[in-house]
């Protein structure tokens, strides 16, 4: 296998290279005509519908997403461990020895970016994919994984190409909400580009496309995830994944999940040193576009006259080449599906719109009761302060991105090349998330205006007529984003097909509209776009008009285009310049339960408090490494729920993996004892009686650790023994299958070491390749680190468990007591079986 990478790394670099380069000279040419475009658009302005609902312009000012623990399977050490889980405004996951160390501010133990990844909570769905990883192997069913789940809950991150996290909980009701949280950190990552950049994300998509096309991939593509650097990451890893694969999966030996495992490893190494080279290019090809910037706009602004007349006189040239052949496929080819497609995205996505009004609805009424009842208002303040949250809330919005995810596009996949719905569905649940978070704030501005104007004489008539304004503009707004969600979703479908079919006739005739452009206006005017532009034109009519009658037949409460709402609220936008409201500030309400301590947090130093969005409930008497996220608020704005019910712990969990529960088990964890089996003697049988002895003495564990020894108790017990022959016998029989488990575990051992030496060679190969260039892209920190400055959040990693998490040096896991020294009497005795109880202080 070594063997093997040695030979084929000298290509695996080269190839990444390859590919940079040919991005590269796209995303120079798609920049010029971007910023083209933003400028027209600056200069001419657009018709698009004004929102009537405000927009918050930080939604996560000060507040984190989750935190708790949960257990992480360690493929270091094959070994599960409790992990303190905390999820920042950035969704980047951070694993900590506990939560003690997260407050200190020292590093966690590792990060993971979930772009890209998959959030599942089943083996058997953890084993469909594995058991495609490797070519030309087909595992049988019901297959076991190379793991053992430590409980019946799994929690699994899987990535095609990246590393996979293994993770538990103890009850059905943690594994739903942390599978919440888990997709929501996979939603978020994956929605890296910026539509706030209205340059460089339009060229850098359209490079992707124009780049994925000339290699024959015409159709949507699921690995669009995450930031620029990670999404020409995948875009390497889509041709060189499988090459690699072809190559060294029949290299690879031992057992199915052996070489399952191994090959993850080679797959996940080479992966980070893609990303690093990705990330440096990236880096230098915006600086280098950035550097042209000021020239190109400069000239763009002088001539924006002439470089349109230029390009309407080719466009008229081009469309009159271009649209008989491609109405003509279009009428026959398109137009019959366009309805079934548009059915087919309605239904699920104004459902899940639906189901964001009624949720909103829910809590507002609850709020309504409260104050009807007479609570005080440090209660409505604490209501505000989780409503405020409402959006960013993935347990509480859960039920609305379950329906969207019902969407189904079977039937298009071979006709119109849409690899997987999941393109559509996250990006569904983006634009739910805000129009909730939408909704929330213009609820919250307009309440504090009516309060500060009209006193809080009467909240419960002010909070119904806020709630009914704000319902009536989320009518409106949720028709006008679901119109154009529904339109580029066509767009993407339908054109990607088009193009396709008329590209090989007409690419040869192409080159001859160049020569109607001016030299000068070449970089903003690429024949290529303008032929993708009279496609669009062509098709967009018959998307307008079939989303147009959609909305005439109020088919999914959809609102005409010619409803406007122009002057309901004319003041009300200027509330959007108004500070967020602090309503904890405002009425005096107690620091909601999910405020978190000590994290280190974007914007803010180490010791500074967060608003926490999803609570969690700390169980009483359990000790910091046992707590749990057992109970997370469902929708209703109620009390948390008694941590009592439901949370009946797994009995496949490790004994070291469950929380005490009784009064003595506390206890023992507080003055543990350790249990000690002596030797026969048979010279002085008698010296030893049942009882307790005080002492004064030290048991050193392997760490390193010493405790004191307080009591000693002795329980003398007769145990048979065996005739001669039988142990012998037996004894033969356990030194023969500790050989064969000794020998098993050393090929075993000799097979994974090849992997990694494998992917040590890839990465001692590029560090001399590249040494100036690379940043170390995983989370992975040494576990002697004791510095507590932030570090750079990183795609994934995970850290050797084998010693604790503070500044000193720690030991191994494993607490298995030494000898105990200074022990009784000072004297070294030849005992009979006897168990000993040492009770530590």
């Amino acid at each position: 296998l070594s063997d093997s990478m040695s030979t084929h790394r000298k290509w695996i670099f080269p190839n990444v290279h390859k590919v940079m380069k040919q991005f590269s000279d796209v995303y120079e040419q798609q920049y010029a005509v971007a910023l083209f475009n933003s400028i027209r658009f600056e200069i001419e302005g657009g018709g698009a519908p004004q929102s009537q609902l405000l927009h918050r312009k930080d939604a996560l000012a000060g507040r984190s997403i989750f935190s708790g623990s949960l257990f992480q399977y360690l493929e270091e050490n094959r070994k599960w461990r409790n992990r303190f889980v905390f999820v920042p405004d950035s969704y980047t996951i951070s694993l900590y020895e506990s939560k003690t160390a997260h407050e200190r501010g020292l590093h966690p133990k590792g990060t993971i970016n979930c772009a890209g990844y998959k959030a599942l909570n089943s083996i058997e769905q953890y084993m469909e994919l594995i058991n495609t990883s490797l070519p030309g192997i087909k595992a049988k069913a019901g297959s076991t994984p190379f793991i053992k789940c430590a409980s019946q809950f799994p929690l699994i991150l899987w990535h095609p190409y990246a590393r996979h996290h293994y993770f538990c909980v103890r009850t059905e009701k943690e594994q739903k909400k942390w599978h919440a949280v888990l997709q929501d950190c996979v939603r978020h990552s994956n929605n890296g580009l910026s539509e706030d950049c209205t340059i460089q994300t339009p060229a850098f998509t359209d490079s992707v496309r124009l780049h994925r096309q000339a290699k024959g991939h015409y159709g949507t593509w699921d690995m669009m995830c995450g930031k620029p650097p990670q999404i020409l990451a995948n875009l390497v890893m889509e041709t060189l994944h499988p090459e690699l694969r072809t190559i060294i999966g029949p290299r690879l030996k031992g057992k199915l999940q052996q070489r399952q495992k191994h090959w993850m490893l080679i797959s996940d190494g080479v992966y980070r040193q893609v990303l690093s080279r990705t990330t440096g290019h990236y880096e230098a090809l915006m600086d280098a576009c950035e550097a042209q910037r000021g020239p190109l706009d400069a000239r763009l602004r002088t001539d924006m006259d002439q470089i349109i007349a230029s390009k309407e006189h080719v466009s008229s040239k081009m469309r009159a080449l271009v649209l008989p052949k491609a109405e003509q496929l279009l009428r026959t080819n398109v137009q019959p599906y366009i309805p079934s497609i548009l059915e087919a995205l309605m239904e699920p996505t104004s459902r899940g719109f639906s189901e964001v009004r009624e949720v909103f609805f829910r809590e507002l009424v609850e709020i309504s009761k409260n104050s009807l009842n007479g609570e005080g208002k440090d209660i409505l303040g604490d209501h505000m302060e989780r409503l405020s949250m409402l959006a960013l809330h993935p347990v509480k919005m859960q039920s609305c991105y379950e329906k969207v995810e019902q969407l189904n596009l079977d039937g298009l996949q071979q006709r119109f090349d849409v690899a997987n719905p999941s393109v559509f569905v996250g990006r569904a649940q983006i634009l739910m998330g805000e129009q909730m978070d939408n909704a929330v704030y213009t609820f919250e501005q307009l309440l504090n205006q009516s309060l500060e104007t009209k006193g809080e004489d009467d909240v419960c008539k002010t909070i119904q007529r806020c709630q009914d304004r704000v319902l009536k503009k989320y009518d409106y707004d949720s028709s006008t984003v679901r119109k154009k969600f529904f339109r580029e979703a066509l767009l993407q479908i339908i054109i990607p097909y088009m193009l396709q079919q008329l590209s090989p006739s007409y690419s040869p005739e192409l080159p001859r509209f160049k020569e109607m452009i001016f030299e000068d206006f070449s970089r903003f005017l690429l024949v290529g776009n303008l032929f993708e532009e009279v496609v669009l034109q062509c098709v967009s009519k018959d998307i307008m008009m079939a989303v147009k009658e959609a909305a005439i037949q109020r088919r999914h409460n959809l609102y005409r285009d010619s409803i406007v709402l122009t002057n309901s609220d004319p003041n009300l936008h200027l509330l959007g310049e108004s500070p967020q409201v602090d309503w904890a500030a405002k009425f005096g309400a107690d620091e909601p339960e999910g405020c978190v301590g000590g994290g280190r947090s974007e914007g803010g130093g180490s010791g500074s408090r967060r608003r926490q969005v999803v609570s969690m409930i700390q169980l009483d008497g359990v000790p910091l490494p046992f707590e749990s996220c057992l109970e997370v608020p469902g929708v209703e704005l109620i009390p948390e729920e008694d941590v009592s019910e439901g949370t009946e712990e797994d009995p496949d969990l490790p004994e070291e993996a469950k929380s005490p529960d009784r009064v003595v088990e506390i206890r023992d964890l507080i003055n543990p004892v350790v249990a000690v089996a002596l030797p026969a003697s048979t010279e002085s049988p008698t010296d030893l009686t049942n009882g307790t002895a005080v002492t004064t003495g030290t048991v050193t564990w392997e760490d390193g650790v010493q405790e004191d020894v307080t009591h000693v108790t002795t329980m003398v017990e007769d145990v048979p023994r065996k005739a001669p022959r039988e142990t012998a016998s037996t004894q033969a029989a356990v030194q023969q299958l500790v050989e064969n488990t000794k020998r098993e575990h050393d090929e075993e051992r000799q097979e994974e070491a090849a992997a990694r030496g494998a992917v040590e060679e890839i990465e001692e190969a590029a560090q001399d390749d590249d040494s100036g260039r690379i940043t170390d892209v995983s989370a992975a920190e040494s576990d002697n680190e004791s510095s507590a400055a932030p570090q750079p959040a990183s795609v994934s990693g995970s850290q050797s468990d084998s010693g604790s998490q503070s500044p000193a040096n720690g030991g191994p896991d494993e607490d298995a007591p030494q000898p105990i020294t200074n022990g009784l009497n000072g004297e070294d005795k030849v005992l009979d079986p006897v168990e000993v109880e040492v009770l530590l202080a």
